[in-house]
């Protein structure tokens, strides 16, 4: 009976050692792994990092870094002194106003203010043409005045339209320095016809007619030597004459417009400066010398004109 249980024991043993000896050379769960090698561990699937969200720049700088220059050019409008200044100032404004179109135009912007942008990319686009348009009126003698020529540039639609615009993006949250130039109203002045604007020495005999068939008001002027000796506002449609008109043999020039400026003795508006190519003699004899001009072409007529320049017209 002794052996027996000595014999038992020896399996349990045995069949323990075989256990040990199993879980030390095999794959779990019975998977064979070949001759005594172990099984290879997967690679951890690399987690995929996050493209960043590319981030706008804010756009109240774009706006103003736009903006800015042109308003510092309409700044200089009221400063300018002579046409010549006011022709650079508006030079500057509509460069300044095109670059600020073209720039608001490329650049992104929030979507709450995608509509206004388009407003005022094209009120900018406006502006430059406005200004350019001015500058061409002072070259051609549309306006001859500094001040006419303010009035103009200053009643255009496109600086109040660019002035909404920007009110709009300021209600939005990006607001900008702006400010419309202060500039004079446009007028039309004129005096009463015959009026007598340079009043020479009136002693003589001789008497000046003119008719004025033009399109706009006109001072005609007698002159010796370059120097107006008399000068009379004739309206338009209308006539007038200079009597007692002394001897001698007179030059006639006329300056025809709109707005007579009676401090500068100037139209400040189609201004255009004229010479008659022939001279006028009044002399004292028997009868007084009478002479009458048209001041419009005419079937027939007889006289010829030359332009003057500005700069070399006698003032009236």
């Amino acid at each position: 009976m002794k052996s027996i249980t000595r014999a038992g024991l020896a399996v349990g043993i045995a069949l323990l050692l075989a256990a040990c000896s199993s879980g030390g050379g095999g794959a779990a769960g019975g998977r064979s792994t070949g001759a005594g090698g172990a099984l290879p561990v997967p690679a951890p699937t690399p987690t995929p990092t996050p493209t960043p969200t590319p981030t706008a720049p804010p756009y109240g700088p774009v706006l103003g870094q736009n903006i800015d220059p042109v308003n510092a050019a309409l700044g200089q409008v009221a400063g300018a002194k002579t046409l010549s200044d006011l022709d650079g100032v508006l030079g500057g404004i509509a460069t300044s106003a095109r670059t600020a179109g073209r720039g608001l135009g490329l650049a992104d912007e929030p979507a709450a203010v995608t509509t206004v942008r388009a407003e005022l990319v094209t009120a900018l686009t406006s502006l430059a043409t406005d200004a350019a348009k001015v500058r061409s009126d002072i070259k051609s003698k549309g306006v001859c005045a500094v001040g006419s020529a303010q009035a103009e540039f200053g009643a255009s639609a496109s600086l109040a339209a660019v002035s909404a615009a920007l009110a709009k993006m300021a209600a939005a949250g990006y607001p900008t320095t702006f400010a419309v130039p202060q500039t004079p109203k446009q007028q039309s002045r004129a005096l009463d016809n015959g009026t007598l604007v340079r009043e020479g020495r009136l002693r003589g005999e001789g008497v000046f007619k003119v008719d004025n068939g033009g399109k706009g008001d006109a001072v005609v002027s007698l002159a010796l030597n370059g120097k107006s000796v008399h000068s009379v506002y004739v309206a338009k449609g209308q006539k007038a004459s200079i009597e007692g008109v002394e001897d001698g043999t007179y030059e006639v020039y006329f300056a025809g417009g709109v707005d007579w400026d009676s401090d500068a003795k100037a139209f400040t508006q189609s201004c255009r400066f004229t010479k008659f190519q022939d001279t006028l003699a009044f002399e004292t004899g028997r009868t007084a010398t009478s002479w009458s001009i048209t001041l419009q072409p005419t079937v027939g007529g007889n006289a010829k004109t030359d332009d003057v320049d500005a700069n070399s017209f006698p003032q009236p």
